[in-house]
């Protein structure tokens, strides 16, 4: 499991892209990951085309997120889910608080 994260030259897309498990583990990691995000408003990519887990620590870290960011950035989406992945979050109803792609 591993964590990349990418602001892009306009500063205008900054991307977290998760690999293997997102759980309990990437706690630290994650909230380290969105912290100094920049005056810019970015939107925000939450990539999960790497991701082959996702356990109810994973939801809560997108929620803290939404919640700390707030106003700082333009959009979140998270994006590239495979099937297993997308259905989690259907059922959490988190297609109502996040742009899924």
């Amino acid at each position: 499991m591993s964590l990349t994260k990418n602001l892009s030259a306009d500063k205008e897309t900054f991307t977290i892209q998760i690999d293997g498990k997102f759980d309990f583990n990437l706690v630290q990691e994650f909230r380290a990951a969105y912290q100094d995000i920049g005056d810019n408003k970015p939107k925000v990519i939450i990539d999960l085309r790497n991701t082959e887990y996702m356990d109810s620590s994973a939801l809560g870290m997108l929620l803290n997120m939404q919640k700390n960011l707030g106003d700082k950035v333009s959009s979140i989406t998270i994006s590239n889910c495979r099937p297993q992945i997308k259905k989690i979050l259907q059922i959490s109803r988190f297609d109502k608080k996040f742009n899924i792609d």
